[in-house]
């Protein structure tokens, strides 16, 4: 039987083969696009650029394995090997989209790798536990991060959302630090005053209400989020944090009707913005009328991203068009002899790249991308059920659920199952920030499960 170290070693060998792979095909479809090209550039291509590129991304994951089994010997042998699969189909679609885009997002893919050993390092002797202690810190400093984009300056409106911060020619996400730093906070504090939440409340109608004395600075510093996330009208977040929110309250507390009535609310919070936010509501609008030609011609706010992410996946069937074979631009010519190459599908390498997926692998590629997040997800709730103290619990199943709520929103807005909103597809879209935490998200999970899987020792007698 292999060991855990052994057995994460062997599953990242799938991740490298998937980067050599896809580059290999990537450079065979150029050179059938052009005729002209020799077959021995391909067959250069194949043999060198390949292969290096896919030893350089085994390289890296081999040196963050080598952190993971040194530092947290005990940590889920899995959880890693399924990461590092996600960010190599996102390495490969990105280079696939736009090579410069790629070359970047490698670059934070490395700094992500660098921030997920430091993290492991500085976590692996005293845990978790030790970020508890400065949850309303870390909560502040989360809540302070997501007003930046709204700041004259280092922030500016992209497709009517707040969501960068630029300093120099580097630009941010801050929301993204703020979804881990919104977790420890719930996680510290529902360890602390759950019991209470459920014994201490009144009865009203068939449902306890908790004491206002707990759940009060609870609620203030969520509901600090929530504003200042729909000040920067970055609804995605906004979801993902409230989906987190309720999942966190049913685990702590074991009452269904907490997240009951947390829909009811939303449910109605949704109507009144749909028809009082003009950013909502166009969003609304294109979701619910995706091929209304008025709509579809709109410049700004119209369904046209959701409509021809619609087409795309429609034109990919069961097994796809092809690795390579969408076709994401098209020639205009502008004026004379000027020729731009026009978008068909508006920001493929992020907010649609999984219509490009489904176009190109076709619903069983999706289906087994989405299987590794499924597997994933499933690795950090064990990881939750395994945990031996409640704020090792609660922020596992909360990262957990912050993954798979990610997904959902992304997927659920471009397959039209509830409206398109600017989320990254974790580890798969570009977006350097997005990168970054995840990996710091990863090692957080990982930390926990270390602890989790530690052989008991009983005390010695005395």
């Amino acid at each position: 039987m292999l060991s855990p170290r052994n057995r994460e070693l062997l599953g990242l060998v799938p991740s490298a083969l998937l980067v050599t792979g896809g580059f290999t095909a990537i450079f065979i479809q150029a050179q059938k696009s052009s005729p002209g090209t020799a077959t021995s550039l391909t067959l250069n291509h194949i043999s060198g650029v390949s292969l290096t590129y896919g030893a350089l991304f085994l390289g890296l994951c081999v040196a963050a394995h080598l952190v993971i089994r040194f530092a947290l010997p005990n940590a889920d042998p899995y959880m890693f090997p399924l990461v590092a699969v996600l960010a190599s189909v996102g390495i490969v679609m990105i280079y696939r989209i736009e090579p410069t885009l790629a070359r970047q997002q490698a670059q934070w893919m490395v700094v992500g790798l660098v921030l997920f050993a430091a993290t492991i390092v500085a976590l692996r002797r005293r845990g978790v536990g030790v970020l508890a202690r400065y949850r309303y810190t870390i909560a502040l400093i989360g809540i302070g991060m997501t007003v930046l984009p709204r700041l004259p300056g280092i922030g500016e409106e992209v497709n009517g959302a707040y969501l960068d911060i630029h300093i120099g020619s580097v630009s941010f996400q801050p929301a993204e630090f703020a979804k881990v730093a919104i977790v420890i906070f719930l996680a510290s504090y529902l360890r602390d005053n759950r019991q209470i939440l459920v014994t201490a409340g009144r009865r009203v109608l068939g449902l306890t209400i908790p004491p206002m004395k707990q759940f009060g600075p609870m609620l203030i510093v969520w509901g600090a989020a929530m504003a200042t996330l729909l000040l920067t009208r970055e609804l995605g977040t906004s979801l993902m944090f409230y989906g987190a929110f309720l999942a966190l309250l049913y685990v702590a507390t074991g009452r269904l009707s907490f997240p009951l009535v947390g829909i009811v609310l939303f449910a109605l919070g949704a109507w009144y913005l749909a028809g009082h936010v003009s950013h909502v509501e166009a969003r609304v609008l294109a979701w619910e009328h995706p091929f209304n030609e008025e709509l579809y011609k709109r410049e700004v706010g119209g369904s046209y991203q959701l409509a021809q992410a619609l087409f795309a996946q429609a034109d990919g069937g069961v097994l796809g068009t092809g690795f390579d074979r969408s076709l994401l631009r098209f020639p205009v010519e502008v004026a004379p002899h000027v020729i731009v190459r026009q978008s068909i599908l508006p920001v493929p390498e992020s907010d649609t790249i999984y219509a490009v997926i489904v176009n190109e692998l076709g619903l069983a590629g999706a289906a087994a991308l989405l299987g590794v997040y499924l597997m994933l997800v499933a690795r950090g709730l064990k990881t939750a059920v395994l945990a031996r103290d409640s704020f090792s619990k609660l922020l596992a199943t909360g990262l957990s659920f912050v993954i798979a709520i990610q997904v959902f929103v992304i997927v659920g807005g471009v397959t039209r199952v509830i409206p398109l909103t600017g989320v990254t597809l974790p580890f798969v879209a570009y977006g350097g920030s997005s990168v970054v935490m995840n990996f710091v998200l990863v090692a957080l999970l990982l930390v926990v499960s270390d602890r989790a899987r530690r052989p008991h020792v009983a005390p010695a007698r005395r």
